[in-house]
């Protein structure tokens, strides 16, 4: 999205000459919202599609029949006959060669889609806020290095044959674009090259024209990769093909003042699309940041909490971990001590004991000799 106030209108002779400068238009300014350009077109492309189906006996014209059980092989149908190599093989199922395919295809098949008529018009609105975005037209692929503005507005396009067109769009720095269009065409890829669209081109700048540029439509229909689109006809098959934001639009003097009446603006409803009004931004201001460190957003909140941890985010065994019993009971290492004071006394105890007693035993042992002698 842009907020610039005005843009300058540009003469289609010179690049460099300003004739005018007009409001920027209200469209330009509504949220550029991605997800719902490819919804939108992923809905809308579907409806160019032509029905198909396949026969609805192939794969199952062939003569054959079950052998049924007890022959050590599978139920399936097999071809009937003898003496070549097709004779016994199996038909019919989806997972056999030559037989029919998987839920074959039927001429009933749901094959458009619907889409909502708001969010289509948000949709075009959305792609032409990303058209004046110059980082998202590059970033889709167009060369604008030498364009001198965007959104690119000239004052009149009713030039008098296609040259003179091609030389106003190069005076205005489409060249590159164009010349990469050129460039880009090949042939298209796998079996879709005979079916009435042999070759594959980028896409470059589209005009957009008013009721008094009409003969645009005729002189750019010769360029490669060049649309033209009427300002009340916009459709996002054209604004984002493939469904990518970014087209770099190239806008005459008439259309680009007609988008408010044709989109409206955030002050007035549109005139020609009976009650729409443009999408409007979830938040005035994105800076996030901004908003959360503003003294407004501090005053109000509290203070920061600090919690204190007891111990560590593992629980600890008391009956292992002597720390956390001496906090859960003060009196353990008082306890302790007690009872390493009792198991010293008892130890000392025991020595002392057996001391005596082996004296006592060398006594009577040196009596028994003494009354042998």
């Amino acid at each position: 999205m842009t907020s610039r106030p005005v843009v300058s209108v540009y003469k289609n002779d010179s690049a460099n000459e300003i004739a005018d400068s007009v409001p920027m238009p209200g469209v330009f300014s509504v949220p550029i919202r991605n997800d719902l350009v490819h919804f939108v077109h992923s809905n809308l492309a579907k409806n160019r599609r032509q029905g198909h189906a396949v026969y609805y006996l192939a794969g199952a014209e062939h003569s054959a029949e079950s052998w049924g059980t007890g022959r050590a092989v599978a139920r399936i149908p097999r071809i009937s006959g003898s003496g070549s190599g097709r004779a016994g093989q199996a038909t019919f199922g989806n997972m056999c060669r030559k037989a029919r395919m998987y839920a074959p295809l039927k001429i009933w098949r749901k094959w458009h889609a619907k889409c909502n008529v708001t969010q289509r018009r948000h949709a075009v609105a959305s792609a032409l806020a990303a058209s004046a975005c110059a980082p998202l037209v590059m970033a889709r692929g167009h060369r604008v290095d030498k364009v001198p503005e965007l959104p690119l507005v000239i004052d009149s396009l009713n030039l008098s044959n296609t040259g003179a067109l091609l030389n106003t769009l190069t005076k205005f720095g489409c060249g590159d674009d164009l010349a990469k269009v050129r460039a880009s065409k090949q042939t298209r890829q796998g079996v879709g090259k005979y079916r009435n669209s042999r070759y594959v081109m980028r896409k470059g700048p589209m005009i957009v024209f008013g009721d008094q540029s009409e003969a645009v439509r005729k002189l750019a229909r010769n360029l490669p990769g060049v649309d033209a689109c009427h300002v009340n006809r916009l459709n996002i098959l054209q604004l984002a093909p493939g469904g990518h934001l970014g087209r770099f639009l190239v806008f005459t003097k008439d259309a680009f003042k007609s988008l408010n009446s044709v989109f409206g603006s955030y002050k007035a409803e549109s005139t020609e699309k009976r009650g729409y009004n443009l999408n409007r931004s979830m938040m005035n201001c994105a800076d996030i940041a901004r908003i959360i460190n503003s003294d407004q957003v501090q005053a109000k909140l509290r203070d920061t909490r600090t919690s204190v941890r007891v111990h560590d985010k593992t629980k600890k065994n008391p009956l292992t971990n002597k720390a956390i019993m001496n906090r859960l009971n003060p009196f353990a290492k008082k306890k302790r001590e007690l009872l390493a004071k009792l198991e010293a006394d008892r130890h000392a105890a025991r020595a002392k004991l057996l001391k005596d007693k082996r004296a006592k035993a060398g006594k009577a042992a040196k009596h028994k000799r003494t009354v042998a002698n």
